[in-house]
């Protein structure tokens, strides 16, 4: 087998400009499509004081909608007719919100484009403006005449359309990444974003459908001759004469029931392509423009779907989230409701160690389909590592605003706590991703089992994929969980007494010596209507967390000098008492909270261990 090419270009095109020097530190965002014009949304911002606000629009919804009389509806909402008027508007929307000390990340979608080549109005949507609003002093000449070009094709060279959104009735086309026009492009809406005021993009709609265009079918024989040599071609896969050979099918998520070898290859490819697509316009082109360009991914995952789902399921180790600033996943339908009596908690917190094992600890974020949970959304990913949002929160709404403020100002005011922490748990859960690699997704459904037990009981862990799971990763640990394998002695510095609806994990300051245990409450009086995502934070209706007992278990010299508890309830720091008990064990108390809590327990910690 030969060394693939496209992954020997694509670590290229990503080494040619390196990420930002300075790692960002986020302790909270906020994200808007909706409700950014609102009058209220610059006050809002001055009183939540995130660190980064995710607004406005700079790629294809853009360059489809803004000149459109529909352009003021889903999915961008744009606050005026017109491009100039658009772009004006956004230059002075990123003025204020730097006056406010906020980072501003536009959302740039790469390829979903909306519009008509002809109508009895003409060209409508993305078509009208490549026809006739293209601007030549802002944009660049035109990389080709006929905007068809660069649409993904069927079998029969015609352009591959949908009808989901009919968006003013106007129908639905994908660009394709592997064309290199449409690079050019999308080069051009990086440069025009990056005049109009932006930090950086987070970009989205990452999708390689069944495109068989001249330049997919090119990158493809590439890619598998980069893989295969001549006779695994045939032996494998019947294809004879790989440079000549037209493919039928080259596509990108399947259902894992129905995957082969071939699939997956094609699955890796496409996902492969659209990394390779991103290192050129938005590593490469867009740093060398901005060389401090913040650019991140938006990318969709529910409950650890895979194969069907999750842009860079296949990406090999060396390129996943490589040269990203900070990362978005979106949990789709699978994280908006509970369901307590069957022990579903609607949460990410599986999802959100995975991320930060399997990006080395990078800023992340969840995008969850509901705006109801709000506490319970920003607190799961405070005490995860992850970076609290306001995507679905409706600031409009004064209840729900709040609650976000509350939050916001508790996360900020404990900065020291959160920027740049470590987990400081002594097991980990190895996550599966050879097997899915290899089109095997039963074992990620042995890990969700393994994993909500080990939640279930309190167990204190982290995530690593088993592609990183180097021995020289693993000597932090001392409990190793394999799905399909005995559970090993369980690392018992906490025992955790606490309901079933409560979450647990540790982490460690970036500076101090303190340890923090934080604990999350899902518990809630639930909307009539089962597994709904409720209609708002007047249908979170948090039931208060009682009777949670923790038993510390220090080595041997080690004390624990103070123990204090914090929510966003309650302002100030309470000091609790700790029982001493024998064997270096104390006992903790923990007062009833609301949704969120945190311990900070006052332990030297050993540095050559890193454990109290």
């Amino acid at each position: 087998m030969k060394p693939c090419i496209l992954l020997l270009l694509t670590l290229f095109w990503s080494g040619c400009q390196s990420a930002p020097a300075r790692p960002l530190e986020l302790n909270t965002m906020i994200a808007h499509w909706a409700n950014y014009a609102h009058e209220d949304y610059l006050s809002f911002v001055k009183e939540a004081r995130p660190d980064l606000v995710q607004v406005g629009f700079y790629g294809g919804h853009y360059w489809s909608l803004s000149h459109a009389r529909h352009g003021g509806g889903y999915p961008a909402h744009f606050p005026r007719v017109g491009l100039k008027e658009n772009r004006d508007w956004l230059i002075q929307r990123n003025k204020q919100l730097h006056k406010l000390n906020t980072l501003v990340i536009g959302h740039f979608n790469i390829e979903f484009l909306v519009g008509d080549p002809t109508s009895k109005e003409g060209p409508r949507g993305f078509f009208k403006f490549y026809r006739e609003l293209w601007d030549e002093s802002q944009l660049g000449p035109r990389p080709v005449k006929d905007p068809l070009e660069l649409l993904e094709k069927n079998a029969d060279g015609s352009p591959r359309i949908n009808n989901n959104y009919s968006i003013g009735g106007m129908k639905e086309y994908w660009a394709c990444l592997n064309n290199p026009h449409w690079r050019t492009v999308l080069k051009a809406w990086v440069r025009h974003g990056i005049n109009g005021g932006v930090d950086g993009f987070m970009i989205n709609y990452f999708y390689r459908h069944n495109c068989l265009c001249e330049h997919c079918q090119r990158e493809f024989r590439e890619y598998l001759g980069g893989r295969f040599t001549a006779a695994e071609l045939m032996s494998q896969f019947q294809i004879n004469q790989l440079a000549t050979h037209k493919f039928k099918e080259i596509g990108a998520w399947h259902k894992p029931a129905e995957t082969n070898p071939f699939k997956l290859e094609q699955l890796r490819f496409s996902q492969m392509a659209t990394k390779a697509c991103f290192d050129e316009v938005f590593v490469k082109y867009g740093r060398s423009l901005k060389p401090d360009l913040i650019v991140g991914q938006w990318n969709h995952i529910g409950r650890f779907n895979q194969i069907n789902s999750d842009e860079r399921c296949l990406l090999p180790r060396e390129l996943w989230a490589k040269d990203e600033d900070y990362l978005w996943y979106s949990t789709g339908n699978s994280a908006f409701y509970t369901d307590l009596k069957n022990g579903y908690l609607g949460e990410g917190t599986l999802l959100a160690r995975y991320i930060r094992g399997a990006s080395g600890g990078k800023p992340f974020t969840l995008g969850k389909y509901e705006g109801t949970r709000i506490r319970a959304a920003i607190a799961e990913l405070a005490a995860n590592g992850g970076v609290p949002m306001g995507f679905y929160t409706r600031f409009t709404d004064a209840q729900a605003r709040k609650i976000i403020t509350q939050y916001y100002r508790f996360l900020r005011t404990h900065r020291d706590i959160y920027l740049d922490n470590q987990s400081a748990a002594r097991s980990v859960l190895l996550y599966p991703r050879q097997a899915v690699h290899g089109g095997e997704v039963e074992p990620v459904k042995q890990f969700l089992k393994l994993g909500d037990s080990l939640l279930n009981r309190h167990v204190l862990f982290d995530i690593l994929p088993d592609d990183l799971a180097t021995p020289e990763r693993l000597t932090a640990y001392r409990a190793v969980y394999r799905v399909g394998e005995k559970e090993p002695e369980p690392v018992n510095h906490f025992e955790i007494e606490a309901p079933a609806t409560v979450r647990a994990s540790l982490s460690q300051p970036a500076k101090g010596k303190s340890l923090h245990l934080h604990l999350v409450n899902y518990n809630r009086t639930e909307p009539k209507k089962p597994k709904s995502a409720g209609r708002g934070i007047q249908d979170e209706k948090p039931i208060q967390a009682e009777n949670i007992r923790i038993t510390l278990r220090l080595s041997e010299g080690a004390d624990l000098k103070q123990v204090n508890f914090i929510t966003p309830e309650n302002n100030s720091k309470i000091v609790l008492q700790a029982t001493r008990l024998d064997s270096g064990k104390f006992q903790i108390t923990v007062p009833p909270f609301l949704v969120y809590a945190v311990l900070e327990l006052a332990i030297p910690v050993n540095p050559k261990t890193q454990t109290p």
